[in-house]
């Protein structure tokens, strides 16, 4: 059976580039975040499965890598906007980064021994016109897609020098209709040319595609190797005056604040929980808790540095007196709070603090598995036994 992956193949031009596979006679296994809309392929021809390069399932990936009959890897997912770098959130930074860049990397060093063996194995990956030349007001974006067009171009040349014909192609195209990348819908009517021309380059063993070349953005290089200072100051004034700029923040920071004493699965699954619903995660840590009049075990600093070393939270800071009083420090967009606080006094008066300021209180159960508070008793008992 002819097999092929495409990442990100849910929308867009991976949507497009998996319908011409399947129209090819290939069985197409999708990876996306994002379930592919109903009768978008014939019933038969593909798998899903949730895939989300910011949290990766390397096993997953493996077992594609692994399968044979899978001879085509392409990835298309990625995403960007245009805004000038002062307003990108750090947390936006190392995000734009991880998708478009480092998990790409980290995609093709998986099936890179199949890439570099000597049977034909298919792949290409979007770049990005901005990539390959300056692109002031997307200079993030740019620079994610730069790192992918030097790897690309870089790593090729290993491939030759190995011995093998297989090559990763770069389709480096500026923008295209009938996309969600852009705000709009899937059309596979004003998608379907440029994805033939991808699928053909790829069965090429081409290194680099770039739409339109001959008609356009042939002189566009050559007009940014020439000149580059010149060419970014017009680009710069290009994307100022087309209103395309979109300067507001799009990243959700969300707070919780908590002892943390005994640190426990419990913990660890409230703060996965909140990080799946945030970008950015800050919790604030409690200076000092009581379990039936007894100190916390576990002093503050130590705390702290147990719930900083989690994965899933980015910033621990010292706790306020208030969750509000938080947000005058922090601007965070949700704060998590346990189910047993809603309704209470003190969260009612929080509903009507936060109605104003655009803030999500989301309520969660606490803690599943051993309780702070259980090990705290066992503990305890124990030490009264030693007495």
């Amino acid at each position: 059976m002819l097999k092929a992956v495409v990442i990100g193949g849910s929308n867009g031009i991976g949507y497009a580039i998996s319908k011409n596979l399947i129209n090819k006679g290939y069985w197409v296994d999708i990876l996306d975040r994002n379930i592919p809309e109903e009768n978008l392929f014939p019933e038969g021809s593909f798998s899903y499965e949730y895939f989300d390069l910011l949290n990766m399932d390397e096993d997953l990936l493996r077992s594609f890598a692994e399968d044979p009959e899978i001879t085509v890897l392409m990835i298309t997912a990625g995403y960007g906007r245009i805004a000038d770098f002062e307003y990108f959130h750090t947390a936006e930074i190392k995000n734009m980064m991880t998708v478009n860049a480092t998990a790409t990397l980290q995609i093709l060093r998986v099936f890179y021994d199949r890439i570099r063996k000597n049977e034909p194995f298919y792949c290409g990956v979007m770049g990005s016109i901005a990539g390959l030349m300056s692109s002031p007001s997307a200079a993030l974006y740019a620079a994610s897609k730069a790192a992918i067009c030097r790897f690309i171009e870089s790593v090729n040349i290993e491939l030759e020098v190995g011995g093998t014909r297989n090559r990763i192609l770069n389709v480096s195209p500026a923008t295209f209709k009938g996309s969600r990348f852009y705000g709009g819908q899937n059309q596979l009517d004003l998608l379907k040319e440029l994805a033939d021309e991808i699928v053909k380059h790829l069965f090429s063993a081409d290194s680099l595609f770039i739409p339109q070349y001959e008609e356009t953005f042939k002189a566009v290089l050559e007009r940014y190797h020439n000149d580059p200072h010149e060419y970014g100051l017009h680009s710069y004034q290009y994307k100022k005056a087309s209103g395309r700029l979109d300067n507001n923040r799009r990243v959700r920071i969300g707070y919780l604040s908590g002892t943390f004493d005994l640190f426990h699965v419990g913990h660890l699954n409230l703060l996965r929980r909140a990080k799946q619903q945030c970008d950015y995660l800050i919790v604030g840590v409690h200076d000092s808790g009581k379990w039936k009049g007894k100190e916390t075990f576990i002093p503050l600093e130590e705390r702290k540095q147990i719930v900083a070393a989690c994965k899933y939270v980015d910033k621990v800071v010292d706790s306020c007196r208030e969750d509000s009083d938080a947000w005058d420090i922090w601007h965070y967009d949700r704060l998590f709070v346990g189910s047993d606080y809603q309704g209470t006094e003190r969260f009612n008066r929080y509903e009507e603090y936060f109605k104003d300021k655009g803030v999500e209180i989301i309520y969660f159960p606490y803690t599943q598995g051993t309780s702070s508070s259980q090990i705290r008793k066992t503990i305890l008992m124990k030490t009264d036994d030693v007495k």
